[in-house]
């Protein structure tokens, strides 16, 4: 058989795993990295294989193969290191793992610098080094081995110091399969070169199987949180990352607050069972309106609902938009407040709505993590909800001052808890 045969076929496999993690997620950061790391180890397999001499001297232009190889190193570092970012960390403190990570990174840029400047000593004694066993006494076959190991440590070191944090089994799953991958993928630099591509596919299936655990338990959570999370703060996370997720924003946005009238004697009166119904059509019909809309529920407490326009994902005409989600939920609740009332216990709907400036962001310790706004706007709502009667919205000044032209109607001022002067107070008239 062509010795370059099983080469070519490992280089295939990582290209077609490196395009498979792309096209699966290519919004994803972390799947961005680990793409790009496979396909260059394809790339590199490949070049050591196909470019190389098996005899006679090894020019500088040949040195470059180990580009791809080092660059490889880098961005499987990269991905651990974006891994890490996507893992709560609560109180620990996080820079020594990326800063040993950064180091690893150096070290596998230093590892490609002396292969282009000593190619032929790289393809002497270290590359296939297992092929001559005293290679493994040479310096020169340290020079090279090295940085690698230096760069496989740190990379060890850091999932360590990850795994402290205890992450969830989708992270676990996929960190503890590149720590079982990466010693697989470097001995098929060293091993005789009939029997490296085995090495190397294992540390590739190794990869693989984990990857695919990782992503069939992320789907399976992602179609059951997606019941209860905004898209807009899952794409967020998937996009920026965690550390990026939650950093803290000062923004305007509107906050609209609702809760069902009469619940609580309804609750009382009737099974859980039915009560249980009850909520979960009134939480089903709000959840489609704030979903066309593209605002975030922030919070199901009971029969209240706490809604976000504007955060995460930041809307010019956020208190607009709020005055017409506001409007919806109300005939879309009417609805459901008819089909469950009784005789004896009536169900209504009351909302609330006010504009202001609030600190917004992803807050929470290392085993759960809410996304939160906290600001006079949050409470002004609320206590707006509490004093709207059965199908009226009641709306703050500033965001009839944001919606000039609303069609509200005036009432009179009103002293609210936590607000040390007289609330102006308007209501939205149903359409």
């Amino acid at each position: 058989m062509n010795p370059l045969i099983p080469q070519v076929l490992v280089s295939l496999v990582a290209l077609g795993m490196g395009l498979a993690f792309i096209s699966a997620d290519r919004d994803s950061p972390t799947s961005r990295a680990l793409s790009l790391a496979l396909g260059l180890i394809g790339i590199a397999i490949f070049l050591n294989g196909a470019v190389l001499p098996r005899s006679g001297p090894i020019g500088y232009v040949a040195g470059l193969v180990v580009v791809p190889e080092s660059a490889a190193i880098v961005l499987v570092l990269e991905w651990l290191l974006r891994v890490r970012r996507t893992v709560p960390a609560g109180a620990l403190d996080t820079k020594g793992g990326d800063w040993m990570l950064r180091l690893g990174q150096a070290s596998g840029l230093l590892y490609g610098l002396v292969s282009i400047v000593a190619p032929d000593l790289r393809a002497t004694e270290f590359l296939y080094a297992v092929n001559n066993l005293a290679a493994l006494e040479r310096p020169g076959f340290w020079l090279f081995a090295g940085p690698i190991l230096f760069s496989t440590a740190t990379g060890g070191l850091s999932t360590i110091l990850l795994l402290r944090r205890r992450p969830d089994r989708p992270e676990r799953i996929r960190v503890l399969a590149l720590v079982a991958a990466v010693p697989f993928l470097s001995a098929g630099l060293i091993l005789r070169q009939e029997v490296s591509a085995v090495s190397v596919v294992i540390g590739e299936m190794i990869m693989l199987i984990g990857a695919v655990q990782y992503h069939v338990l992320q789907g399976q959570r992602g179609q059951f949180m997606s019941r209860f999370l905004s898209s807009a703060v899952a794409a967020l996370v998937r996009d920026r990352g965690m550390k990026s997720a939650m950093e803290q924003n000062y923004l305007e946005i509107t906050v609209v607050v609702s809760d069902l009238r009469g619940f609580t004697a309804y609750a009382q009166a009737h099974p859980s069972s039915r009560v249980i119904q009850v909520l979960q059509d009134y939480y089903d019909a709000v959840g489609a309106v704030v979903a066309e809309y593209g605002a975030t529920i922030k919070d199901y407490a009971g029969d209240g609902i706490l809604i976000l326009v504007g955060a995460p994902i930041p809307m010019a005409d956020h208190a607009e938009v709020a005055l017409a989600i506001a409007d919806r939920v109300r005939s879309a609740t009417q609805a459901v407040t008819r089909r469950w009332s009784s005789g004896r216990h009536r169900l209504g709907i009351g909302v609330g709505v006010a504009s202001g400036f609030v600190t917004v962001g992803v807050i929470g310790s290392a085993s759960r993590l809410e996304y939160t706004a906290v600001g006079p706007a949050v409470n002004l709502a609320s206590r707006l909800c509490e004093l709207a009667a059965d199908g009226e919205i009641l709306v703050d000044a500033r965001t009839r001052e944001l919606v000039a032209g609303a069609v509200v109607e005036s009432r009179t001022a009103q002293s609210i808890k936590g607000f040390p002067e007289p609330i102006s107070v308007w209501a939205l008239p149903a359409t």
